[in-house]
């Protein structure tokens, strides 16, 4: 009988020392995924799209956008501001995952990036200071001064008055709020700019100061999320991303909240 219940003491000693030891140790099936994490740049002056405040803040409907694609591709989002030029040095380099910045899908641009589907419908406007009459189209601003973004398709526009007509002064600012801001001092007589900015600026900053003239061009512009060339691992996450927030609906909840 003590010999019996040596053996099982012994036993029940053994299971408790295994159960022990085993405590310090997790299943690595049972352990947490560390966090992914989509490191991701953008050029925070080009509100409703991406802009800071409160506490710098990163907000605007492209920062919405990429935070949700990361979610439903279960990363966590950390976002960059720098220079618009420097957002496709920044992915050459590896510095980041990806750049959303209102960022128009050009031929020059897909050289040297990819670019996911697109997410938005852009276009340009010209606008001109609340009083100014008289320019309407592109030809109208030949021999005036006038402004867009460093390295944009807005920028782009306002070259080709100036090959037109040399005497054109193009001046270019490293964000567009600056540009509206000479624009309103008399500096420019006008500035080219994505539709959606400029219309959000003269709602907001510039009501009462400046206005949109004319209609609509390069209406066939669209912005896309650019990768490091060749990187088809990420592209796909992005585009899978983008395709599940537009079929559960919060693509549309985040245009909403910015444009209507």
């Amino acid at each position: 009988m003590k010999k019996f219940t040596a053996i099982l003491v012994s036993a029940l000693l053994l299971m408790g020392m295994l159960a022990l030891s085993g405590c310090g140790k997790k299943d690595p099936a049972q352990q947490a995924a560390p966090d992914k994490v989509l490191k991701v740049v953008t050029e925070a002056g080009f509100a409703p799209f991406e802009f800071k405040e409160g506490n710098d803040e990163f907000v605007g409907f492209d920062m919405d956008l990429i935070r949700a694609i990361g979610e439903a591709q279960g990363y966590k989002v950390e976002l960059a501001h720098m220079g618009f030029e420097s957002l496709i040095p920044a992915l050459q380099s590896d510095k980041a995952d990806c750049a959303i910045a209102g960022m128009s899908i050009t031929p020059e641009r897909q050289e040297s990036v990819d670019f996911s589907t697109p997410y938005f419908d852009a276009g340009l406007i010209i606008a001109v200071a609340k009083d100014t009459e008289g320019i309407a189209i592109l030809d109208d601003l030949k021999g005036k001064k006038i402004a867009g973004q460093v390295g944009t398709i807005g920028a782009d526009a306002c070259m080709s008055v100036k090959e037109k007509a040399p005497k054109t002064e193009v001046r270019t600012y490293d964000n567009i709020g600056e540009a509206f801001m000479e624009l309103e001092k008399g500096g420019v007589d006008a500035v080219v700019n994505d539709h959606a900015v400029t219309a959000y600026y003269i709602k907001t900053t510039g009501k009462d100061k400046t206005k949109m003239v004319g209609e609509l061009f390069s209406a066939d512009d669209h912005y896309g999320i650019a990768v490091k060339k060749g990187n088809a691992e990420m592209l796909k996450v992005i585009n899978d991303g983008l395709e599940k927030i537009k079929a559960n609906g919060k693509y549309d909840e985040i245009y909403k909240k910015w444009f209507e």
